[in-house]
């Protein structure tokens, strides 16, 4: 059995030495690089094309917003991460334009950890417990605020099921092979979600399903 290939970047070398105690623990995982800055782990992605990458987001030379950014559109296949010590809405949503497929905090149990690498690999977003109640209360608050009603219910069961493979990572090819649709009917199913939603990209789709549960 292949093992899930994970590249370390945080610029603390005890942090480092800790998450690598944690993950190498598991008989299927594999630490193969560290790196201490951003520019860093952008190189070590590019030699060592891990399957998952966890970045710290304060680091110097490049931060770890900025250094996913380079590293997934150089190399897709790659599954970032990310650290954080902040958990409001505007450093998760930087990090989904990004391109990163998960978001903890930094004092998130080990097993989210554990099961974040296991789930990105698989091209799935994972996002700790205290960031989805976090989402999720101030997406409520806000709908509160401005005295609006949440539109989930307005979709259509076909369009929910479009909404969550969407979220999931899935593309409308394998979306309409999953419910033997055309990928032409999936995209009006998808771009008709949206609409209703008022969303306008895939990050803020990702969020608002998050937010109402739907993946976590």
């Amino acid at each position: 059995m292949s093992k899930i290939r994970i590249l370390l970047a945080d610029d603390h070398t005890v942090i480092r030495m800790g998450l690598k105690l944690l993950l190498e623990r598991q008989p299927d995982f594999e630490v193969v690089g560290e790196a201490d800055d951003g520019l860093a782990a952008g190189k070590l992605a590019a030699q060592l094309e891990p399957d998952v990458i966890v970045m710290d987001v304060a680091m110097p030379n490049l931060n770890g917003i900025e250094a996913t950014r380079q590293i997934v559109t150089a190399h897709p296949k790659i599954a970032v991460v990310i650290l954080s010590m902040h958990s409001d809405e505007s450093y998760v949503m930087r990090a989904l334009k990004a391109g990163a497929r998960g978001y903890l905090l930094k004092d998130s149990a080990e097993a989210e950890l554990i099961l974040a690498v296991r789930t990105v690999v698989t091209g799935k977003s994972f996002f700790s417990a205290v960031v989805s109640k976090m989402l999720l209360e101030d997406y409520v608050r806000n709908l509160q605020q401005r005295g609006i009603e949440d539109s989930y219910d307005l979709l259509t069961p076909r369009e929910r099921e479009v909404l969550q493979l969407a979220a999931e990572g899935k593309s409308n090819k394998e979306s309409a092979a999953m419910l033997n649709l055309s990928a032409h009917t999936v995209e009006t199913h998808r771009t008709n979600l949206m609409q209703k939603l008022n969303l306008h990209s895939v990050p803020e789709l990702i969020l608002y399903a998050v937010r109402k549960g739907i993946i976590r």
